[in-house]
């Protein structure tokens, strides 16, 4: 409970018990007779109303008479006012009259007038001024009485105005020596609540020791009260109040040691200073575990005595006892898990939890879950948190507060790793079913990550995802079937168990459109794999998705038409089907200006374009760039980052590939440019703004990732030479540069000296960049667009500086210089050629002079997997010659560099040393001098290699 809310009550309560017994004396004169309303209130509203008007113009009389009214009159007709307003009537006149009231010596009067203030005064009042002036007096009196009333008063206004007439004075009132205890309490909470309003204008400066220092004071009341102000002013200054750390260890030594005896007057049922206890383990996290052996000690053992009196019987079995006990266990559970460095308390503290997860009292339940999936992260007490699995799997069945199985979900997510992936999977999917309403989108994109990061096989995974949105195919978003889509595009080895499994799992009656939409996604793109078997024929595979066209919305309905242009390209037999069905009116004449659009083109497309041309239009889609998961990004923005699993980001990173929109409409949105130009790579999930088109209207669809950032954005005016990554040496495609403006993506193809170069710029804000000078295309991208630049490239002699992209453009009236290296290498002209063995080692001899090789002994920076450096190997452009070397540790590579008139052959030979982690690579050198050509203008280079730009 926050000390000082309560302070109205305090000062109210005798007042009320007061006013109950002077109202209900028959003998009191009728005007002190207010308390018949009371009764008035139960028969008639009217009649309670026309009863306080009429007291109120008896008050108001009798404020505004000849007759000067005495300070007891004062008192009873603002109490009147007062009564008046906690029934609920407005109050506009009498402040003044309270206001009075503060200057009187006596307590009765002054409390009442301090009382009016607190309730009724606003803080931008005329009288504030006025009533500070009577604070200050109250202040300086030194009679504890009217001190606290006044300290009450300001933390109950705490307003600006009394921030900075009192936020010098309550600090030195605070440390005071001749200051009484209770005026300590009231000052320390006071100060607080200042602290709380007008954080800017409390400076402890040169009180911080000393108001550290009341840790060790001897009224415990104090120290109660100071450990709540220094709590709050550590998180601010955690610098400043660093010392504390020592003295509050002492003082929780000192009550967790002491017998229930020893602190009496702060003694809650056998608890010792239960609310001083969890104060100061609250204070405690504030920092990390001390550094001083002995403080550390000390602390430890303060935990270890805290988790043995969780396992004593109880003392008194009334809930009062329990409560005021657990609530420092778990305080000290909490401070444990913040610190993380104690394997022991960590697995203790798991067990205490433990054995709350099927106490009778729900609360109990629902805070030993909660704990538990904070733990469940610790690599020391993640383990000991696995064995309650069972527990936590019943008590996602049986339990009957919605809250507790949250909880439940949430701990079982949290405690999910390789070895029990598979049945955490099944029973979330399990309580799918019945789960509430509230939890079931939660609980989806939960199942979604789980099965993604753990799986072994991603047939599992693919099944998982299916009955995910078999069970609750309302509640799966767009991301979570984005994200089937791009796994199973980017691994071969689930391509046709996938489109065999969804193929079965639309020959159900009824399917949910989300699993429409997969089934038509991952059949145009691989229903060839299954097409084999008479029973999934591609006039069969065509005919059931066609059975769900007129079930499903407008969207569907177009990924179902890109599906079956596709359809045209895999399997020419069902050519004459799929034009009949485009040709119809329901699609030509179609009300929707999409469908209509795509089934003209679409049927255009298949009549007059030759196979080659159809087949490099709707070739397959290639995989998607490695991208952190959409679905871990939509849980974050749902559940905070700490609810999540501490390494499911950095996993993810290794896992994920992301980035393009589940739509077959990206495919085909570009049919004049060479092979797949117009993929998605920044994942925006946008139409690529060309040069001819008008800016892609705004739509509702959720994004494939989270690229969009509220983060405050830096000044980009004078951004240093942005290098490429070393990735792209070995990779033609991904993302070459991103901050919280732009992003630019790459796709590239090279055939000998030539080569080719999408480069795709995302705008990641919501709001239009201006005069951007990088493209011939539109001038202007807007929020959230993508636009495309092709750069056609050609290699005309060897070369060491990369080419360097300027991009300028105008954001928020400011104007922003990028520029990027291109990943333009010798390698990428570099062609792998095949050779025997014999030819190999002959022309390696012949290579003997020193100008004609190259070697370097260099440290592996990775695990030397022969896999992955024989993907590095190919990736370099070389080709891998298997069985050349004698040594078959050695990898052997040979290729020949293009230019304009020159081709060189190149032999290169790796040597891994496993044990020392040490590679030598011998490479022939390449000097070769040809004619310079002229580079466009955006880009600079030297004058071994042409670009030109070509815009869509």
């Amino acid at each position: 409970i926050n000390p000082y809310c309560n302070l109205d009550i305090l000062l109210l309560r005798p007042l009320l018990l007061k006013g109950i017994q002077f109202i209900s004396r028959p003998h009191l004169p009728s005007s002190w007779c207010i308390g018949t309303s009371i009764h008035i209130l139960g028969k008639s509203k009217e009649a309670e109303i026309k009863r306080i008007n009429k007291e109120l113009a008896n008050i108001r009389s009798k404020f505004k008479g000849d007759k000067a009214l005495d300070g007891y009159s004062k008192k009873k007709y603002v109490c009147k006012l007062l009564f008046i307003f906690l029934l609920g009537h407005d109050i506009d006149f009498g402040h003044m009259e309270a206001v009075n009231l503060l200057s009187s010596n006596k307590y009765t009067e002054k409390q009442i007038g301090y009382l009016f203030i607190s309730v009724l005064v606003n803080s931008n009042s005329d009288l504030i001024s006025l009533i500070n002036n009577a604070i200050k007096n109250d202040l300086s009196s030194r009679n504890p009485t009217f001190m606290n009333l006044a300290l009450h008063c300001i933390a109950n206004v705490g307003s600006r105005e009394m921030a900075e007439a009192f936020a010098a004075e309550v600090p030195r009132i605070l440390v005071a020596g001749d200051t009484m205890d209770s005026v300590k309490q009231s000052a320390a909470l006071c100060l607080l609540r200042l602290n709380r309003t007008s954080p800017d204008l409390v400076l402890m400066g040169e009180w911080t020791a000393r108001v550290v220092h009341l840790l060790n004071d001897q009224h415990l009341g104090v120290v109660t009260a100071a450990t709540s102000l220094i709590t709050t002013l550590a998180q601010k200054s955690p610098e400043d109040f660093k010392t504390s750390v020592s003295l509050a260890v002492a003082r929780l030594s000192r009550i967790v040691s002491s017998a229930s005896t020893d602190l009496q007057d702060y003694t809650y049922y056998f608890v010792a200073a239960p609310w001083l206890s969890v104060k100061l383990l609250r204070l405690l996290q504030c920092y990390p575990p001390p550094e001083d052996g002995a403080i550390r000690g000390r602390l430890t053992e303060c935990l270890e005595t805290i988790l043995n009196k969780a396992q004593e019987p109880p003392k008194s079995k009334k809930v009062q006892h329990s409560n005021a006990k657990n609530a420092v266990l778990f305080e000290a559970i909490s401070l444990i898990i913040h610190h993380d460095s104690e394997p022991t308390l960590l697995v203790r503290a798991c067990n205490q939890l433990g054995q709350f997860l099927q106490h009778r009292e729900t609360n109990l339940r629902y805070l030993a879950l909660e704990s538990m999936c904070t733990l469940a992260s610790s690599e020391f007490s993640h383990e000991a948190v696995k064995t309650h699995i069972e527990t936590v799997i019943n008590a996602l069945k049986s339990e009957r507060d919605v809250s507790v199985r949250q909880r439940a979900v949430d701990l079982l997510y949290a405690m999910c790793d390789r070895s029990n992936a598979k049945q955490i999977v099944a029973e979330m999917l399990s309580y799918l079913e019945t789960a509430d309403y509230s939890i079931r989108e939660e609980i989806v994109l939960k199942v979604a990550i789980l099965a993604e990061k753990y799986a072994v096989d991603y047939t599992w995974y693919v099944d998982t995802i299916l009955n995910l949105i078999r069970f609750a195919g309302d509640y799966v978003s767009d991301e979570v079937w984005y994200r089937v889509i791009q796994i199973v595009i980017n691994r071969d080895e689930v391509q046709g168990y996938a489109a065999k499994t969804v193929f079965e799992a639309l020959q159900a009656p009824a399917c949910h459109e989300n699993l429409v939409k997969v089934g038509g996604y991952i059949l145009g793109e691989f229903g060839n794999l299954i097409a084999g078997d008479s029973r999934s024929s591609p006039l069969v595979q065509f005919d059931l998705l066609h059975s769900k066209f007129h079930l499903c919305s407008v969207p569907t309905r177009a990924l179902l038409l890109s599906a079956y242009i596709k359809f045209i390209n895999l399997f020419p037999e069902v050519k004459g089907t799929i034009q009949e069905v485009l040709r119809s009116d329901s699609q030509l004449r179609n009300a929707d200006v999409e469908l209509q659009q795509r089934a003209v083109e679409y049927l255009r497309l298949s009549s007059i374009a030759s196979t080659d041309i159809l087949a490099t239009v709707l070739e397959e889609m290639p995989p998607f760039p490695e991208r952190e998961s959409s679905i871990l990004a939509k849980l974050k923005r749902k559940k905070g980052p700490g609810n999540l699993h501490p390494d499911l980001d950095e996993n993810r990173k290794e896992r994920s590939a992301n980035g393009g929109t589940a739509d077959h409409s990206s495919t085909t949105s570009n049919v004049a440019a060479s092979p797949t130009p117009s993929t998605d790579l920044l994942g925006l999930g946008s139409t690529i703004t060309t040069q001819n088109s008008a800016p892609p209207a705004s739509k509702g669809t959720s994004l494939l990732v989270d690229v969009f950032s509220e983060n405050i954005i830096p000044d980009m005016r004078c951004l240093p030479l942005a290098p490429f990554p070393s990735r792209f040496v070995c990779k033609n495609n991904g993302v070459l540069y991103e901050n919280q403006l732009l992003q630019i993506g790459l796709k590239s193809e090279f055939r000998q000296n030539l080569g080719r170069m999408y480069v795709f710029f995302g705008n990641k804000t919501s709001t239009q960049f201006m005069n951007f000078a990088a493209s011939p295309a539109d001038p202007t991208v807007d929020g959230g667009a993508q636009l495309q630049q092709i750069l056609n490239i050609e290699c005309m002699s060897d070369f060491v500086d990369a080419p360097v992209l300027n991009i300028q453009f105008r954001y928020g009236g400011t104007l922003q210089n990028v520029a990027v290296k291109l990943p333009i290498t010798l390698n990428k002209f570099f062609q792998p050629t095949e050779m025997t063995s014999q030819d190999f080692f002959q022309r390696w001899k012949q290579l003997g002079a020193p100008q004609q090789e190259v070697q370097k002994i260099f440290k592996a920076k990775h695990s030397m997997d022969t896999e992955v450096t024989k993907a590095k190997i190919m990736g370099f452009g070389a080709a891998l010659l298997d069985g050349v070397d004698p040594n078959p540790s050695n990898f052997v590579g040979a290729g020949v560099i293009h230019t304009k008139t020159t081709q060189v052959g190149c032999l290169l030979r790796l040597e891994p040393n496993t044990h020392a982690q040490v590679c030598r690579p011998h490479l022939p050198p390449v000097r070769i001098t040809l004619h310079p050509s002229t580079l466009s203008p955006t880009l600079s280079s030297n004058n071994s290699f042409s670009i030109s730009r070509q815009g869509i």
